[in-house]
């Protein structure tokens, strides 16, 4: 056990400091401990959103999580008031240990055990009790230095926090995760966290501490920075490792863009996938089925101006483009990164077809809601090929005033289509999007395309759907890809049956009947009252 330190009260002995140095260097490391307490919070909720998804959930749980534990350490930290100066400097460890490599073991336990929402949660909690029990340990130590009335000090030891909470909070999004990443920046910021605190106790503090005492912290202090700087040095190779073991043996592209992370995998065209923040989007294996179900319906009538919502890798682009008769085609996409490697990637530029190089092509690096505000421009056919609506980033490109924008986008017979997420695997989402569509003033036809058609089911010697392997769709449950792909074609007018056009291309595995049987599907899973999704009450959530 600790020995016990000299009293702060009274007879405590002199400190090496001026009372008023002694203070400002107690109000220095609170607003350090305060900047790297909100790292620590934003940097669980950045990797949990895009580790888990559904970033409202996240840092719901994180937040409510960590505030809960902040009253738990509050109340233990009474324990050690006595022990003011060395309870704090090992707290300041132990935080700057924990807080440090929370994100390296939140992302290796996504990548070998699948599973990160308990150790969220546990991290959560952990470093909420150690932020909690910091402020009545500094209150006690700044009243040390300095005898201030209570009221005084409180309202001095909060002044610095929320600096420095604001300070951290900015630095994050704009210094550390830009320039170092989620996993350097927390190791950095824990060895920051462990230097401000073990050198506020061992100097200022250094004559309350017995011998003993300061030995303890000394070591401790240094072997934190000691883990944290040996996990920064290694952090490539384990990031290295933790990638092969989400993407597999053949990642060749890795990149961490201002929006997401893209991953491309495979060694040519036909074995490519394109990962958008570990969730598979593309595979070559079956792309070309979701592209052409997503397309060809909606080229059934006047197709000389296309606007392209999302689809930033090119493939929805290559279906539309394969129609001699289509004039433009504007491409609307948030992450230029996702196009920049569409046109320069051998293989992924192969699959796609080179659509970049096309003149009658126009990529325009955009928030596609943003856009749509400002753009003036009628088209004849609108793809919106985004992300799942159950991703909360993207709910908002879901919404009935999204789609009242493309109704207003939309030429005299123009059409519109969706994709709308599996109907069978969560049929809430999709005729919640479905609804939407008719909310924003468009009359609507949904379908459905299974998995892949008899003959074609790899794995399945009987011919079965077997799924299918990327799609902006999550996985369902059990990791299981879905068992089908959902849509929704729209106009202004009435919609007939989703068909192929005169002057079509001949799809690779698309057909007429196939469609019909679709849209007869899809009415015959149709869920009804459901309630359109709006920007200030969303209705996408997690199904099972």
């Amino acid at each position: 056990m600790i020995d016990q330190q000299v009293s702060l009260r009274g007879g405590a002995a002199r400190l090496p400091v001026r009372p008023r140095t002694g203070r400002f260097l107690v109000l220095a490391a609170v607003f350090v401990c305060a900047a790297c307490g909100l790292v620590y919070e934003l940097e669980l909720v950045a990797l949990a959103s895009y580790l888990i998804g559904d970033s409202v959930t996240q840092a719901s749980v994180v937040l409510s999580v960590m505030v809960f534990a902040m009253g738990i350490g509050s109340l233990l930290a009474k324990r050690l008031r006595c022990h003011a100066a060395v309870g704090f400097g090992l707290i300041e460890a132990a935080l700057a240990l924990i807080g440090g490599s929370s994100a390296l073991v939140l992302y290796a336990s996504f990548a070998w055990l699948g599973e990160s929402q308990y150790a969220l949660v546990g991290f959560s909690l952990a470093i909420g009790v150690l932020i909690g029990a910091e402020i009545p340990l500094l209150m006690t130590l700044i009243q040390r230095v300095d005898r201030q009335d209570a009221g005084g000090a409180v309202a001095d030891l909060f002044a610095a926090d929320y600096v420095g909470a604001l300070v951290g909070g900015l630095a994050f999004p704009f210094l550390l995760l830009p320039m170092l990443g989620q996993l350097t920046g927390a190791l950095l910021t824990g060895a920051v966290n462990a230097a401000a605190g073990g050198a506020l106790v061992l100097w200022v503090f250094r004559r309350d501490l017995t011998p003993r005492s300061r030995r303890l912290l000394v070591v401790v202090n240094v072997s934190v920075i000691a883990v944290l700087a040996t996990a920064t040095v290694l952090v490539d190779d384990f990031e290295q490792a933790a990638r092969r073991a989400v993407y597999g043996d053949q990642v060749r592209v890795a990149v961490q863009t201002g929006v997401q992370e893209v991953v491309l995998t495979g060694t040519d065209r036909d074995s490519l996938g394109l990962y958008l923040d570990g969730r598979l989007r593309v595979s070559a294996r079956d792309e070309h089925r979701y592209h052409e179900a997503l397309v060809h319906p909606a080229m059934n009538g006047p197709r000389a101006r296309v606007l392209i919502l999302g689809g930033g890798d090119g493939l929805a682009a290559r279906e539309v483009l394969r129609y001699g008769d289509v004039r433009s085609v504007t491409l609307v996409e948030i992450d230029p990164a996702v196009t920049r490697l569409a046109r320069t990637d051998p293989a992924l530029s192969e699959l796609n077809g080179h659509a970049y190089r096309d003149p009658r092509l126009t990529a325009v690096g955009a928030d596609a809601f943003t856009w749509l505000r400002a753009d003036h421009h009628r088209y004849d056919v609108v793809v919106s090929d985004l992300p799942d609506p159950g991703i909360t980033a993207s709910t908002k490109l879901y919404s009935a005033e999204f789609y009242g924008l493309i109704a207003e986008a939309l030429a005299p017979r123009g059409r519109l289509v969706v994709h709308a997420g599996p109907p069978e695997a969560r049929p809430r989402t999709f005729w919640t999007v479905e609804a939407s569509v008719r909310a924003g003033g468009l009359a609507t036809r949904p379908y459905r395309i299974p998995g892949r058609p008899s003959g074609h089911s790899a794995g399945h010697p009987s011919g079965h759907p077997s799924g299918f392997t990327a799609s902006p769709d999550r996985l369902g449950a059990g990791g299981r890809p879905p068992e089908d792909w959902g849509f929704v074609l729209a106009a202004a007018g009435p919609v007939g049956e989703p068909g192929l056009g005169a002057g079509a291309p001949v799809p690779r595995s698309l057909g007429e009947a196939e469609l019909r049987e679709g849209a007869r599907a899809a009415d015959g899973l149709r869920l009804p009252g459901q309630v359109p999704s709006t920007l200030i009450h969303p209705r996408y959530w997690e199904e099972t």
